[in-house]
């Protein structure tokens, strides 16, 4: 056999006991990602498969495209809505949190491993930002869905966060090859330069993909392929022109993902296996870089410097960070927990490699063991945590079936099919008289197994299947339509929200007479919704407020409007109902 061919035939097995281990990872709660690593490292030099990798050039390519891909999926993934609340304090972690992580870590990095500061400071660059590839993958193996605060925020800092880890390491990298000559303006220009060119070249190159993917007829085959090779195009365009390939990838996949256009369903099917895919490959390859033999002597100081950074750097640099936000106590601690690193530091790692850095080796070594400590410490505990400080929503009513469509004319519709149950709102309605979403379209009704005539002008029964067209942004409210509510809440809704369902509309002082509450002479003419308003000033699903013995909760929203809330009592610090 010829050395490519068994090359060929280790990465494929590599991969094939990597994806089905997934199913383990995901029963025992163990991060996916540490399982690809592991099995890198147990193919390398020191473990039984006795693979000697140490091509940092190749694997430094590898990592870079594997993160241009992963945030490129990430991007088409992420939801213009949730800037709503995200946005914000996202790009503040996203630029000074990871200044505060850097600088903070750097101090540990420097007492542990007994370096100046300079050489510390570079450690704390590296390290210093979370890994999109990290937190996309944890939570969503972990199907979580978060507060819509708390969620929307995570992801959109680990989408931003790149750019100024990389400047920031390459800018630190500069200034100790130049022999740390005086501190000049060169720095943030590099970094006005690497964001500005970045976000430009992204939205306009993510509009353009949008509008050729939407005039150009390329196919089923040829549709995706097209949207993973311009995404692999924006990143070295951006390069090229000295901007953030990373950044720009993420902002043009949030460009083509929030815009309707033919054939966007198939090119996220495509992408999700390809973010998979690089997920594994980078992973497989980062542990196969790593000499386990050469981590034991530096592993006690890098396990310092990861603890430091995990317990006090990303925690304090979350604080100052979203002083000026509405975060609880509880959303600051799991924003601060969920900082997972990943593979972002190994690859910036490389970086004094490939600059024959002196300590390179140790610099690298250490990256390694504060991410593998990240994923093993803060990745494994990521679910259990969101519970416990009451993060996790319960899980969303979904349409018994969504089936994609391609039909000409109807670009980024989905073919959406719901039996009516027998007390969803539609129930007893005339389908065409039910007030659906403007863009959403009756196209037929079937009862007792057979199509109805006329769609529009059946009156809905329990057990009619009913199949419309409609943008995938329009699913939620026809969930809420046609997909039916139980009578009384499930158990997970009950202890979440409350016994009892109360409109936003409701007024404030009736409620504050049932349950004997003391109200400021400025809310007596408030509503339910609008003291959730004034008090969260952009609520979301999830939020709470306590007023003596009852807590209101967050239960349904129309934009910023609060629509239904959930109460709960409590005695003695014991809920009552819930």
């Amino acid at each position: 056999m010829q050395p490519s061919d068994r090359l060929i035939l280790l990465a494929g097995l590599l991969m094939l006991v990597s994806v089905i281990t997934t199913r383990l990872s995901r029963r025992i709660g163990m991060p996916i990602l540490l399982v690809f690593l592991g099995f890198g490292m147990l193919a390398g030099e020191d473990g039984p498969g006795g693979l000697a990798w140490s091509d940092v050039p190749t694997s430094h390519f590898i990592g870079s495209l594997a993160l241009a891909v992963i945030l490129f999926d990430g991007g088409m993934r992420t939801q213009l809505k949730s800037f709503r609340v995200g946005l914000r304090p996202a790009l503040g972690l996203a630029t000074l949190g990871v200044l505060f992580s850097a600088a903070i870590t750097g101090l540990f990095a420097a007492w542990a491993l007994g370096f100046d500061y300079v050489e510390g400071l570079l450690i704390g660059a590296i390290v210093g930002s979370t890994d999109a590839s990290a937190v996309f993958g944890v939570l969503h193996a972990h199907g979580l869905r978060l507060k819509e605060r708390v969620g929307a925020t995570l992801e959109i800092e680990s989408g931003l966060n790149d750019p100024m880890a990389i400047f920031l390491t390459v800018a630190v990298l500069e200034w100790l090859l130049a022999g740390r000559p005086a501190l000049d303006a060169a720095p943030l220009l590099l970094f006005a330069q690497q964001m500005g060119v970045g976000a430009v070249l992204g939205l306009a190159g993510g509009y353009l993909v949008w509008l050729l993917l939407d005039r150009l007829d390329l196919g089923a085959v040829f549709t995706p392929l097209f949207a993973f090779a311009a995404g692999l195009a924006l990143y070295g365009t951006t390069a090229f022109f000295g901007g953030s390939g990373f950044l720009a990838v993420y902002l043009g996949g949030l460009v083509i993902g929030n815009r309707p256009s033919v054939g966007l369903s198939l090119v996220l099917r495509l992408h999700e296996g390809l973010a998979w895919l690089a997920q594994i490959a980078m992973f497989l390859i980062l542990g196969l870089l790593v000499t386990p033999s050469q981590i034991v002597p530096v592993a006690w100081p890098a396990l310092l410097v990861g603890l430091g950074l995990m317990f006090a750097a990303r925690p304090l640099a979350v604080w100052l960070c979203l002083l000026p936000f509405r975060f609880s106590p509880g959303e600051r601690l799991f924003i601060a927990w969920v900082g997972l690193r990943g593979a972002v530091p190994i690859v910036l790692a490389m970086f004094p490699l490939l600059a024959d850095l002196p300590h390179a080796g140790t610099m690298f070594n250490v990256a390694f063991v504060v991410v593998l400590l990240s994923l093993s410490v803060q990745g494994w505990t990521v679910a259990p945590l969101a519970r416990r400080l009451g993060l996790e929503l319960p899980p969303a009513v979904t349409p018994q079936r969504h089936v994609v469509s391609e039909l000409p004319g109807t670009p980024g519709a989905v073919f959406a099919s719901y039996v009516v149950a027998v007390n969803a709102p539609v129930a007893g309605g005339v389908l065409g008289t039910l007030g659906l979403p403007p863009a959403s379209r009756p196209v037929a009704v079937a009862r007792g197994g057979r199509l109805l005539a006329e769609p529009a002008s059946v009156r809905l029964v329990a057990g009619d299947a009913v199949h419309l067209l409609a943008p995938p942004g329009d699913l939620e409210v026809l969930d809420r339509q046609f997909g039916g509510r139980p009578q009384r809440p499930g158990p997970a809704e009950r202890a979440f929200f409350g016994e009892w369902v109360l409109n936003g509309d409701a007024n404030l002082e009736a409620l504050a007479g049932l349950y004997g509450l003391q109200l400021a002479a400025d809310e007596r003419t408030l509503t339910v919704g609008a003291l959730l308003t004034r008090a969260f000033r952009k609520p979301v699903v999830g939020d709470r407020l306590r007023r003596g013995r009852l807590e209101i909760v967050v239960r349904e929203l129309d934009g910023d409007r609060v629509l239904r809330v959930g109460l709960k009592l409590h005695r003695n610090g014991e809920t009552v109902a819930g």
